[in-house]
């Protein structure tokens, strides 16, 4: 009879021990943020470039040279501001994101700059661009 209690006692024991490790494991979990990079797009006389193309792309920091995928190209809105996410791309978990050059032009004016992305934050950098 007290096998059978010690028996029933460390099932239960056992069930609280996993409820325990479900509960802490889900309270645990948290949402991802938003990564996002907003470059600001200028020309010398610090106005505002509404419709600049901007384009961030990344280069190989190995030896030998390595392909470089990471690549994204959008405009900048009537703010002269250019909104890139990079959501799909940093990971939980993940230390940083990346590191990337920016290329902006607009007409015969181009400037270029380097935006370093930090996760779950909004990055902003500042582009001049000039004839």
């Amino acid at each position: 009879m007290k096998l059978y209690i010690m028996k029933k006692f460390i099932v239960y024991l056992s069930v609280l021990a996993v409820a325990a490790f479900v509960v802490t494991s889900v309270g645990a979990c948290r949402k991802k943020g938003d990564t996002i990079a907003k470059v600001t797009v200028r020309d010398t006389a610090n106005i505002l470039v509404p419709g600049a193309t901007v384009i961030l792309y990344g280069e190989s920091t190995t030896d030998p040279i390595q392909p470089v995928d990471l690549r994204d190209t959008t405009t900048t809105n009537t703010s002269g501001i250019a909104t890139f996410n990079f959501n799909d791309i940093y990971q939980l978990g993940q230390a940083g994101v990346a590191v990337m050059n920016i290329a902006a032009e607009k007409g015969d004016l181009y400037g270029e700059g380097i935006i370093k992305i930090e996760e779950e934050e909004e990055n902003r950098v500042t582009v001049f661009v000039q004839p």
